[in-house]
């Protein structure tokens, strides 16, 4: 199962509220892509889709397709501030190997479709 910290999940509501989304749902996902095969995807929609599951963390509702799943199960985002802004961080347990920049990565049983940087 997924896990989205407090301080992820206020910076989402700051965002969802900011671009006037606030009816929406995040929804989080994985698709081939990046140096390491795999890439997260996030962001907003309003539809749940055939082969969506959703779950609520902190008043938020997540919609997850079944293919991501597996991959995404145990991953903890996280937004961090630092002196540069701050961004989301997404800790993977699945994950064996990570793009030297975070954007992407592969798993044991899956090893995406690597592309150039």
């Amino acid at each position: 199962m997924l896990n989205i910290t407090e301080s992820a999940a206020a910076q989402i509501k700051e965002m969802m509220k900011a671009e006037e989304n606030e009816g929406a749902m995040l929804r989080v996902g994985v698709q081939g892509g990046g140096c390491t095969g795999l890439s997260y995807g996030m962001g907003f929609d309003t539809e749940i889709k055939e082969d969506d599951d959703t779950f609520e963390y902190h008043g938020i509702k997540v919609l997850i397709d079944k293919e991501s799943q597996p991959v995404l199960d145990g991953v903890k985002i996280d937004f961090k501030q630092n002196m540069m802004g701050g961004g989301f961080t997404l800790d993977n347990p699945n994950a064996i190997a990570n793009c030297g920049c975070g954007a992407s990565f592969r798993t044991a049983t899956n090893a995406g479709a690597p592309e150039d940087c």
